[in-house]
């Protein structure tokens, strides 16, 4: 239910990281209740949890500068949590809803450069840093320099003091339906995105055949993703050389 909120939510403009922490709120104090409940305590206290719908509103382009570049990458660097592709509701806010340095179709590109090389989905900060950086004319490379330390720098310190703390955060009742529910914020939050990126890349017949393609092979066969990445390219080639996209 609380995954299924948080998809909803976000698709109608609710701020990423409220839905995170509401997710997380909402699972705990469900648990809580549900104690309370079974062990027959009577006169339950009602907690509605209730937020402000901070909506993300389309604006004009804001002018690009390295500061802002690093200062965004390290703020979701920061709090992202769950997993790597939740990355992608986070750029596509910031960079695509809020900066106006990315359309729909450049963040895809991310995506799939961030599929195709070495390493975590992060590397996909790198290739959206050489990309606004090109594109405002200060450079493609010291701008996805800046966007890589921006968005690793976090996870250096957080690795070394939560190696510690987790184990024991795991053992307390409440803190362990605390991270549960920010894990199923986020998977609401992935398929959020998916759905909004969807939209811009399946455009015709064609697309949507390939997305289903790749469906396929990556659940049923298993196949690397940097191979359907490299098929999907190739397919996509033969498509618009065959005048068919």
């Amino acid at each position: 239910m609380v995954g299924a909120a948080v998809l909803v939510l976000y698709c109608l403009g609710v701020n990423e990281v409220l839905l995170w922490a509401a997710g997380g709120l909402a699972v705990l104090l469900a648990h809580t209740g549900w104690r309370l409940w079974a062990g027959g305590t009577a006169g339950l206290l009602a907690l509605p949890l209730t937020a402000p719908a901070i909506l993300t509103l389309s604006s004009v382009a804001v002018p690009f500068s390295l500061a802002t570049l690093f200062w965004k990458f390290l703020k979701i660097g920061a709090v992202l949590y769950g997993s790597g592709y939740v990355l992608l509701a986070f750029v596509r806010t910031d960079f695509v809803e809020r900066l106006g340095w990315l359309t729909d179709q450049q963040l895809i590109d991310a995506i799939a450069v961030g599929q195709f090389t070495p390493g975590p989905v992060f590397t996909t900060a790198t290739f959206i840093g050489y990309v606004v950086g090109a594109r405002a004319g200060v450079g493609g490379f010291p701008a996805a320099l800046i966007a890589t330390v921006g968005i690793f720098l976090p996870s250096f310190i957080f690795v070394a003091l939560l190696r510690y703390i987790l184990p024991f955060a795991r053992r307390s009742p409440s803190m362990a339906m605390l991270l549960d529910g920010v894990n199923v914020a986020s998977l609401g939050l992935m398929a959020g995105v998916t759905w909004d990126l969807a939209r811009a890349a399946v455009v015709g017949v064609w697309t949507a055949a390939l997305m289903l393609v790749a469906l396929v092979v990556v659940f049923r066969f298993k196949i690397n993703s940097a191979w359907v990445v490299l098929g999907g390219g190739l397919a996509g080639l033969l498509l618009w050389l065959g005048g068919l996209s």
